[in-house]
């Protein structure tokens, strides 16, 4: 049971500094959010510590256009 609690609290540890990365880019003054950004945004996050170890992560992504 103990060991469960600890790795719990180490991955809310490992987000809230994925969280602060993204905070120290730019990430969240964008009004204007797409796919791709958002995507970053949640990559970024999850990538945690190794944001300030030169990781540098980027989602691109196309959505298909509406038909006429």
């Amino acid at each position: 049971m103990r060991g469960t609690s600890i790795v719990g609290v180490l991955v809310v540890i490992w987000l809230i500094i994925g969280a602060i990365a993204a905070g120290q880019r730019g990430y969240y003054s964008n009004d204007e959010t797409n796919c791709a950004e958002a995507g970053t945004i949640l990559v970024t996050i999850v990538a945690g510590p190794l944001n300030y170890i030169g990781a540098n992560p980027k989602v691109d992504c196309k959505l298909p256009e509406p038909s006429k």
